[in-house]
């Protein structure tokens, strides 16, 4: 079962944070390394009616965000991370938010949607739950084109994943300090509705 994080409720909410905070562990790491604390200071955040979730017997499984045109998906409150990780870690970190989450891709506009924070919790990795979602993204009514913006370039599942529903890359952004990051570019993919 598919389903908007806002029509699941917000008893919801920390477990869609947490699938979200384990997908993205890698790159929330400056945050802090430990999920729990990750997850109560993100889950304030999350604009529950932009996230689309597949339930697994009425867990979530697999996560993705859905905006369109100036919309976002979250909305940090300052108050929120001073709370969990600290004044001053979290000052830097709601900065760093942002910084990094907020603001719409250059070309938004109605009809295009942007699809991100793609995630699949690790206990359903393998399961076709990812594929399952991807599947109910790319037939919403109202969208003619889908971008998904900034994957690292050695995320090989995710890039296969996308690559077999038709995206193909538009944009290629180089990263400083490349070797220290691990990967050399953020790919951009676009899908165009036949």
């Amino acid at each position: 079962m598919i389903k908007r994080g806002d029509q699941l409720g917000e008893s919801y909410r920390r477990q869609i944070t947490g699938v979200l905070v384990r997908g993205f562990a890698e790159d929330f790491a400056f945050f802090s390394t430990d999920p729990e604390q990750l997850t109560a200071a993100f889950e304030h955040m999350l604009l529950m009616q932009r996230f689309v979730v597949a339930l697994v017997d009425g867990e979530p499984a697999a996560i993705a965000s859905v905006t369109s045109g100036d919309q976002e998906c979250f909305a940090p409150r300052l108050s929120e991370f001073r709370r969990h990780p600290g004044f001053r870690h979290g000052t830097i970190s709601y900065l760093v938010v942002r910084s990094q989450f907020l603001g719409a891709p250059d070309e938004a506009r109605d009809g295009l949607a942007e699809i991100a924070f793609v995630a699949t919790a690790p206990a359903y990795q393998g399961r076709g739950v990812g594929t399952a979602l991807m599947e109910h993204l790319v037939a919403l009514p109202g969208y003619d084109e889908f971008v998904l913006r900034d994957i690292k370039d050695t995320n090989a599942p995710a890039l296969g994943l996308y690559r077999k529903f038709g995206f193909t890359e538009y944009r290629r952004r180089p990263v400083r300090f490349a070797r220290r990051a691990g990967f050399n570019h953020y790919l951009s993919l676009r899908l165009g509705k036949v």
